[in-house]
């Protein structure tokens, strides 16, 4: 979508890095890892004033079903 490819461009990302989807776009866009090192990105966003982090499971490749195991395993601790 334009709106997104506009607003990567803006964020410094080039044509190449969105077109060919480099590491460090993907990188960028996408938490991926182990539990903690995915919880860490979403801290990241709480420490940089974020009020809410809204999170996506995806699969690695094709489709499947939501990994609810995956998110609870994120779920603030109560």
């Amino acid at each position: 979508m334009p709106n997104y490819r506009n607003h990567w461009m803006r964020l410094g990302f080039s044509e190449h890095d969105i077109d060919q989807l480099t590491d460090r776009f993907v990188d960028a866009l996408v938490a991926w890892g182990d539990v903690v090192a995915i919880r860490g990105r979403i801290e990241a966003h709480y420490d940089a004033g974020a009020t809410h982090v809204c999170i996506q499971p995806l699969q690695a490749v094709g489709t499947g079903p939501v990994d609810w195991e995956c998110l609870e395993s994120l779920a603030p601790q109560a």
